[in-house]
């Protein structure tokens, strides 16, 4: 309570000289704010525009940038090639499966698994942009039956063109 009360009585006697300071710095900040708004709009009439370096900068960041993006699109449309790639593979496996069970032989062509309703078409190769390019592996002759024609055991991608990781797309 002493404590609280010395501190009032204090701020009693130094209130005066407080405010007579405030004015002088008010006018002080009158004349400073004065001259400098005088200054700001002699350096406003100077200012057109940007500089050269700022706009350099702001440019190679733009370009900068850009070719992050660039890039980031263009693997991404490659590795979606590559997903359909994939799935068009084990799609067309599986059907060349299917068909085997079914009549215990393997199609003459790839052609065989749509006419017998296998697939409904040929997917198109997503790297050749074609449905022809698919290359049929041959299955091996039976040996029971050497007459037999020995019919498409796998298929793999026309494309000579190399993945992201590094191996060809007509090895999958």
């Amino acid at each position: 309570m002493l404590i609280v009360g010395i501190g009032a009585w204090a701020n009693r006697l130094t209130a005066p000289a407080r405010r007579l300071g405030q004015r002088a710095s008010s006018a002080r900040a009158n004349s400073i704010r004065q001259l400098s708004n005088s200054r700001i709009r002699q350096l406003r009439a100077l200012d057109h525009g940007f500089t050269m370096i700022e706009l350099l900068v702001v440019v190679s960041l733009i370009v900068i940038l850009a070719t992050m993006g660039l890039t980031q699109y263009r693997n991404s449309v490659i590795h979606a090639r590559e997903a359909t790639l994939k799935e068009d593979l084990f799609r067309m496996r599986d059907a060349i499966d299917q068909y085997y069970a079914d009549k215990g032989k393997y199609p003459a062509t790839l052609d065989a698994l749509v006419s017998d309703g296998y697939v409904r078409k040929l997917p198109e190769d997503p790297f050749t942009h074609n449905s022809t390019s698919w290359q049929a592996i041959p299955a091996e002759p039976d040996p029971n039956n050497p007459a037999a024609e020995a019919g498409v055991f796998d298929v793999k991608s026309g494309s000579d063109e190399v993945a992201l990781d590094g191996t060809r797309y007509s090895e999958w």
